[in-house]
């Protein structure tokens, strides 16, 4: 008879285990995101095994990224000429001459000017800097800032002081890292090698890939991958051609700037400032540290104004019509978000994360607005749209920026 009794006291605490565990949405999803909390922990454990990985992508991560990179430059023109009715292969091969007859001229024009103001540059640099410590710090040490700093700090070495250490261990480090920089110049020729070839694959078969990756997923998830794999890859591609675009756009004009107003190293420095504006909104601030040294140690106080002239210019332009036009609103980040990546990707990963950060948030935020929509629809908790807290104001402008965005999105 016992046995009898227990059977009703099993059958409601299975009820039970089944109502409020297993038949629970938020205690599935905590089950579900602890697995996979575990599932990373125990990747920490066995990280010896991706040893080979690690080497694979230390060889070839260069490559691939410049391949990838010039892959989403170059596409849009390659499938530009295949409606023309140019065969692939064919439009493929004419970019490739074009391409190299560009280096070639380069190489005959360019690339002696710039080879010279670089050893110039690399060579004076350091006496550059030293005098502008100098300079600043004499000028901190003057009699009218030296007594608005010791009403303010009340020891009016202090800051001349720590100027001139940090010019000092700045060149010290600038000396050290000479045989890094030979190192990172061997793997960046490998890498000019191995890249045409990558990229020629990249650009014959790189449209077709979409289908081959289809035909791996399961049958059911095929079309919401598809959908997140398309707007990953419309994130990326406009992200890259924008940033290059621009920086491009960025290096030509303070070159003629620069020539304009009879600036030394005026190519090299465009280069730099050009280069450096792949980093958002901190990259053309950067490049003006060593355009303010050569200002006003190689030139006088009267060049550094005309340069400041030349950087008010540069920015009015690029940010009323080069970025509009160009980069608009694409992403639909916002400054402070990006500000923020940019911080926290610099301090984990150095310079690839300055530059990486921005892309890599973007494809990030398409996974996760896909993940939270997929959890609206999973739980019901969002079915309500009742929001008791007013509407922000959209302008027009936006309006039709987004209502643009979502129409490239179906």
């Amino acid at each position: 008879m016992e046995p009898e009794k227990e059977q009703p006291k099993v059958k409601v605490l299975a009820s039970l285990l089944w109502r409020w565990v297993l038949n629970n949405r938020v205690v599935a999803i905590l089950l579900v995101s602890l697995l996979i909390l575990l599932n990373l922990f125990l990747l920490t454990k066995v990280l010896y095994l991706l040893e080979p990985l690690k080497g694979f992508f230390s060889a070839m991560g260069l490559p691939l990224v410049m391949s990838g990179i010039l892959y989403y430059l170059l596409n849009p023109l390659i499938d530009w000429l295949e409606k023309k009715k140019v065969p692939r292969i064919s439009g493929i091969l004419l970019v490739f001459l074009v391409l190299i007859g560009l280096i070639a001229w380069g190489v005959v024009i360019l690339i002696p000017i710039i080879r010279e103001q670089i050893i110039s540059l690399i060579q004076n640099f350091p006496a550059y800097l030293t005098t502008f410590t100098s300079q600043v710090d004499s000028l901190l040490r003057s009699d009218v800032l030296s007594r608005l700093q010791q009403q303010l700090l009340g020891d009016s070495s202090t800051l001349g002081e720590t100027v001139s250490g940090q010019a000092e261990s700045m060149i010290d480090n600038m000396v050290g890292n000479i045989g890094s920089i030979f190192g990172t110049l061997t793997s960046i020729v490998l890498a000019l090698i191995t890249t045409p070839f990558i990229l020629f694959y990249l650009l014959k078969d790189g449209h077709n890939m979409p289908y081959h990756i289809m035909n791996l997923v399961p049958s059911k998830m095929r079309e919401k991958t598809y959908i997140l794999l398309r707007e990953t890859n419309m994130q990326v591609s406009q992200y890259i051609r924008g940033q290059l675009v621009v920086a491009f756009a960025v290096g030509v004009m303070f070159w003629l700037g620069f020539v304009i107003i009879g600036m030394e190293y005026a190519l090299i420095l465009g280069i730099i400032a050009g280069v450096l504006n792949l980093i958002p909104f901190l990259g053309t601030f950067i490049a003006l540290f060593p355009i303010v040294i050569v200002a006003l140690v190689v030139h006088s106080p009267i060049m550094l104004a005309k340069v400041l002239i030349v950087f008010a210019i540069e920015q009015t332009l690029e940010g009323r019509v080069i970025q509009p036009l160009i980069l608009g609103s694409n992403l639909n980040i916002h400054p402070v978000t990006i500000i923020a990546v940019l911080l926290t990707a610099g301090n984990l990963f150095g310079i690839p994360g300055v530059i990486l950060g921005i892309p890599a948030y973007a494809v990030i935020k398409v996974f996760l607005v896909h993940l939270f929509q997929w959890y609206q629809a999973y739980t019901g908790l969002y079915e309500d749209d009742f929001n008791p807290a007013p509407k922000p104001l959209v302008s027009a402008k936006k309006k039709k920026k987004l209502l643009a965005i979502k129409r490239k999105l179906l």
